[in-house]
């Protein structure tokens, strides 16, 4: 079978690809411990402060779990107005990926796929809270996985060797 272009099938096969199989929330919680003082009108914009964390692991010869944990924070000087907890997934299969462009493929394309997913959970559940929807900026994985790796160099002493 041929493409438009005259070119076979076998060379379909043999281009990179990544599929996401299924994508689900490992964990998720939100917090309101205030409530409802906590939902009254504010004096000033609250401070809102979020880490993003991004792990994966190998489950199968081609398959990978990659995880996005977010955790989130609101308040008012010491007053907490919510937080929350999401640790979102997905499990991936990747052909014809090389070695090299493995790690960072894993690292920075995965959660890039999903995260708007992740994205819309908490802006939910922060609606459901009571609040505005919380609408986080979107993410540089790429910036995110350059500051790992220069983390892990500087702590090693040299050039990084981060492994699948």
């Amino acid at each position: 079978m041929t493409n438009g272009n005259g070119s076979g099938a076998a060379e379909v096969d043999s281009a990179p690809a990544i599929n996401a199989m299924v994508q689900y929330t490992k964990d998720f919680s939100f917090e309101n411990p205030n409530a409802p003082r906590s939902l009254g009108p504010q004096q000033k914009a609250p401070n809102i402060s979020i880490q993003v964390n991004v792990n994966a692991r190998q489950v199968a010869e081609a398959d990978f779990e990659v995880n996005i944990l977010l955790e989130g924070t609101a308040q008012v000087d010491a007053d907490l107005l919510f937080k929350f907890e999401l640790d979102y997934a997905g499990l991936f299969r990747l052909h014809n990926i090389s070695p090299n462009d493995m790690h960072p493929i894993i690292m920075i394309e995965c959660p890039r796929l999903l995260f708007p997913f992740a994205r819309q959970i908490i802006a939910e559940a922060v609606r459901s809270g009571g609040f505005p929807p919380l609408y986080i900026d979107p993410i540089d994985f790429a910036a995110l996985y350059r500051k790992r790796l220069d983390e892990v160099a500087a702590a090693a002493g040299d050039a990084p060797t981060i492994t699948t």
